[in-house]
């Protein structure tokens, strides 16, 4: 876990300069969601429902062999510099102490450098009675100063300290917790270790760098059941600093590649034979202006692809049209009837046919090219939303010409792809015929028993191509609306998403792209472990539980293991926890490890250790709350909750009942007064809240169910860095010079002579004011660093979001009014705290901006929480 940065100083300003040449700094990254466990009805207010702990099987112990990167096994997912339409502009963006009172920028989590000749840490020694003359070594402090405790770069904890007393931690309120994101790309990388792990008997848990060793015999204690195990004689040493020829002894993220008897002389391959393939499965039912905007999009991507890329191309509307490369000068395709599922006979005909449906581009560019300038517009005078598409049929064709030898038997090679194979929707409207089919009208009679039953054979689809190993992403453009609960589970069900478009134009393009770039691992378990006196309440993420015995192998095995739809650098769990009774021990340990098959086709297993230091002081504990992550828990526990419109109305009062609880609970009262401070060691913290309350999450900003459905499984397994912006906005005005000030997304920020930038997340705004507007000049420039600055935030973010362009007054800037804190109607003093931007602005500067404000009803965050009996924290 990653310290917090330094609370920001309101004496400084933070900018951003643009550096058109310069290497680009690390970008967003972005989630894959995926369903989500439900929550038990029973559940109380503020506290996660039990999950039953199951347990996962263990590899046998092999002898050690090192391996790196340079020696030819990589072991994460490659990261793409993707060409998107148009380019991203590539720059550095140098920052300075900010001028804000909370911080807006997420924590990017650092990796933990080790020197190679440090000495290995050990928790406190323990006794052991075996007869043993051997003596556990101590270990000097250097190194233990070298391993901060709670540090990874793949864990971000929402505290680094952990309550002794089992009545102060669980105080459901702010909980205790922790963002996992198993997938992530670190730099430096892991140490890579070519060897099975070593394994406590007793509960499972593995080696690692806090364990205590006995180097006269190679035993090592579990840090998690205190058991002491073998290593078959593998870490008996002469001196204690050859343990840290060990990379799981000397740090706390190792991946190791499993190798076993199933794949000697393990050698990864990634040549365009075994590479996972990309399907477009495209809806042929469009108008001519949607069929342009995704003719660009589809001839971009096609551009964008790699020599070796796979891709099929299937077409749908009343038949489903698989398309031939194995023709060069013509666009060729197979038609089978999309009424009803195919049967097995067609699809053998079709998949043992002389037909090539798989090909990679460096064979078939061209023919790609001309398949997609041969679409043709819809030409029947029927409504969009009553023409017939066959979607489920196309998808059920997809899976099998992924499965089917046709393509890789032609050149005589069958080989298991590495990774996920996708399967990419382009969808202008609902699926209306065929299997998993809803009427053309809500009006139908009988719409919500067929609703009902379409979702569950979407579902079922959608779990089959899990199976598979192929994840469905939807991507859906237009306005005709798409019937979202049905085509959710789809997704969902296969670990893919879905993401709703204006239209099929640069924002669809990019994400076309970007859906097909990502690296995805399959195969994904995740154990959880932690000490005897940790419980873990729940978890919300991109997977569900696994049952899977291990009693066999350990005997004590009581981890939760979960099952992941797919392994991404993007996705995150959100893993809540609770103190079991009062803690004794100086310190907790949590051990996550993830076992998954990479796109390289290697078997990797990663193990994250982490050691919490326990504290009696509440004070001392809240020092070391991180505002953020603990938001963003608390966000994701409530939009799980938050199913429907009425749903995230009734979960607005639960926030507000959160903020008063934790003053209630961590607060003081004020002098003379009824109100409670709020605890001034998380003043970040109720801003956040209020953001999340009034956002597009729980809010009334977005007004179709629909996009509120899609926001919610976005965010319940997006990635931190995004979860916090959807829960936040970011936002950056521009100055002269080009350069950026960061400032509080407060309503104060909208000043007539300059531009502001607002990333939320999902969507991107830039305002510019009227002032500025007037100019032409200057306006061009501004706007054109706006945009530069917009592309660059969110390079590599999937979804990519929309970036919407508009000046003060119209009727667009409503998207971006409605996301800032409405402080204009807070007193001078209160303004100048929160936002100290203010104070550089001179009499007649702050006269105008006053009088620019409409007045509406709108709380302002002071006046929010000191409606709730809270007084405000002062600004840091």
């Amino acid at each position: 876990m990653t310290t917090p940065p330094p609370r920001a100083s309101p004496g400084y300003s933070k900018t951003i300069t643009p550096q058109m040449d310069s290497p680009s700094p690390n970008p967003d990254k972005s989630p894959i969601p995926a369903a989500p466990p439900t929550v038990s009805p029973g559940a109380p207010r503020f506290p996660p429902p039990s999950l039953q702990q199951d347990q996962i099987p263990s590899p046998s112990v092999r002898n050690p062999t090192m391996l790196s990167p340079a020696n030819g096994v990589k072991t994460g997912s490659p990261i793409p510099h993707l060409s998107t339409p148009p380019g991203p502009p590539v720059f550095t963006s140098p920052v300075r102490p900010a001028a804000v009172p909370f911080r807006t920028s997420p924590a990017t989590p650092q990796p933990v450098a080790f020197s190679s000749g440090s000495s290995l840490p050990t928790s406190s020694p323990p006794h052991f009675s075996n007869g043993s003359v051997e003596q556990q070594q101590p270990l000097p402090s250097a190194i233990e100063e070298s391993l901060p405790d709670g540090e990874s770069p793949c864990v971000l904890f929402s505290a680094h300290k952990v309550l002794k007393h089992k009545k102060q931690a669980n105080v459901p309120s702010l909980g205790f917790g922790v963002l996992v994101s198993p997938g992530k790309e670190t730099l430096p990388g892991p140490q890579v270790i070519q060897r099975d792990p070593h394994r406590c008997i007793n509960c499972g848990a593995y080696s690692n760098v806090y364990c205590n060793i006995l180097i006269g015999s190679g035993q090592w204690q579990c840090v998690i059941c205190r058991n002491l195990n073998g290593s078959e004689g593998e870490y008996i040493a002469s001196s204690k600093e050859e343990l840290c020829n060990f990379p799981e002894l000397s740090s706390p993220l190792v991946d190791f590649i499993q190798t076993g008897n199933k794949r000697p002389s393990f050698v990864p391959v990634t040549d365009s034979r075994t590479s996972a393939p990309v399907v477009l499965v495209i809806d042929e039912c469009l108008d001519e202006p949607h069929l342009q905007h995704l003719q660009s999009s589809l001839h971009a991507f096609v551009d964008s692809l790699s020599p070796t890329s796979r891709i099929g191309i299937i077409l749908y509307g009343r038949t489903v049209s698989v398309y031939d490369f194995s023709e060069d000068s013509i666009a060729s395709a197979d038609v089978i009837p999309g009424g009803t599922s195919p049967t097995q006979e067609t699809l053998k005909a079709l998949i043992y046919g002389t037909g090539i449906y798989l090909s990679p581009m460096h064979a078939s560019k061209e023919v790609a090219h001309q398949i997609f300038s041969s679409l043709r517009p819809y030409k029947l005078n029927v409504p969009e939303a009553s023409r017939d598409r066959c979607l489920g049929a196309a998808v059920e064709v997809a899976l099998a010409i992924i499965q089917g030898p046709s393509a890789d038997m032609s050149r005589g090679v069958v080989k298991r792809p590495g990774g996920n194979s996708r399967i990419i929707v382009c969808a202008g409207g609902p699926n209306t015929y065929g299997p998993g089919s809803v009427p053309h009208s809500y009006t139908h009679p009988n719409y919500p028993h067929k609703e009902k039953t379409a979702m569950k054979w979407m579902e079922r689809l959608g779990r089959e191509a899990h199976q598979h190993n192929t994840v469905v992403d939807i991507l859906c453009a237009g306005t005709c609306p798409v019937r979202v609960p049905v085509l959710q589970p789809l997704a969902k069900a296969s670990g893919g998403v879905l993401v709703l478009h204006d239209d099929f134009g640069e924002a669809f393009g990019v994400n076309l792209q970007r859906a097909s770039a990502r690296a995805a691992g399959s195969h994904g378990l995740l154990e959880i472990r932690c000490s005897d006196d940790i419980l873990v309440t729940q978890v919300v993420g991109p997977g569900e539980e696994a049952h899977i015995d291990t009693h066999e192998t350990f005997k004590n095995d009581i981890s939760l293991c979960l099952q992941m739809l797919s392994v991404e650098e993007t996705q995150c769990f959100s893993i809540s926890m609770e103190n079991k009774r009062d803690i004794k021990s100086d310190y907790v340990y949590f051990q996550f490890a993830i076992q998954y098959s990479n796109v390289y086709q290697a078997d990797i297993a990663r193990v994250i250790t982490i050691k919490l230091p326990t504290v009696d002081s509440v004070s001392a504990y809240l020092q070391s709350v991180h505002d953020e992550v603990a938001a963003v828990l608390i966000a994701k526990r409530t939009l799980l909750r938050a199913k429907n419109f009425s749903d995230a109305i009734d979960m607005r009062t639960t926030i507000d009942e959160r903020i008063k609880d934790i003053g209630l609970k961590f607060g003081s009262l004020v002098p003379k007064s009824k109100l409670y401070q709020f605890p001034k060691e998380i003043s970040l913290l109720p801003e956040l809240l209020f953001h999340l309350r009034r956002g597009p999450l729980l809010g009334s900003i977005v007004g179709h169910e629909d996009e509120r459905s899609v926001l919610r499984n976005l965010f319940l397994n997006a990635s931190f860095d995004l979860s916090l912006r959807m829960v936040a906005p970011r936002c950056l005005m521009h100055r002269e010079g080009g350069t950026f000030e960061e400032l509080p997304a407060y309503d104060l920020a909208m000043q007539s002579d300059t531009a502001v930038v607002l990333d939320h997340g999902t969507d991107v705004f830039i305002w510019l004011g009227a002032e500025l507007a007037a100019d032409e000049g200057r306006s061009a420039a501004a706007l054109a660093a706006c945009r530069t600055l917009a592309e660059e935030l969110t390079e590599l973010r999937f979804p990519a979001p929309r970036i919407l362009a508009f000046k003060e007054g119209s009727s667009q800037a409503r998207y971006f009014v409605s996301r800032l804190i409405p402080a204009h109607k807070d007193p001078p003093y209160e303004q100048e705290a929160r936002f100290p931007q203010l104070r550089t602005l001179t009499m007649e500067q702050r006269t105008k901006l006053k009088s620019s404000f409409i007045h509406f009803d709108d709380p302002s965050f002071c006046e929010w929480i000191r409606s709730l009996k809270v007084m405000p924290p002062e600004p840091s």
